[in-house]
């Protein structure tokens, strides 16, 4: 899937200056999540801040507290254990109740 990353690694959240983007977060073009939006997505495994990617998906993190779900990519070929997603995207997914399909 082709990733259009608008907060890359080591930037802040447009609204709350408090979160630093540990992982490169962007979206999927031409895609409409619950929300109205394109579907979010976090790319993991790339440890350089990127401005689009292209990878796969290997994860859905279904916010149980919120309108949408987040998508999580990696490079192809890259897996990470759903404890791994959770550490990786704890910076910002601690404040939902969320759970990760797999």
């Amino acid at each position: 899937v082709h990733m259009v990353i608008d907060r890359p690694l080591g930037s802040t959240h447009p609204s709350h200056s408090d979160i630093v983007y540990k992982v490169n977060y962007g979206y999927v073009p031409d895609t409409m999540a619950e929300d109205g939006e394109e579907v979010d997505v976090y790319l993991l495994g790339v440890s350089v801040p990127v401005r689009d990617y292209v990878g796969q998906i290997i994860a859905v993190i279904k916010r149980h507290d919120d309108n949408e779900s987040k998508l999580v990519a990696t490079p192809f070929g890259v897996k990470y254990s759903e404890e791994e997603i959770r550490e990786l995207t704890h910076f910002q997914e601690k404040y939902f109740n969320s759970e990760i399909i797999m």
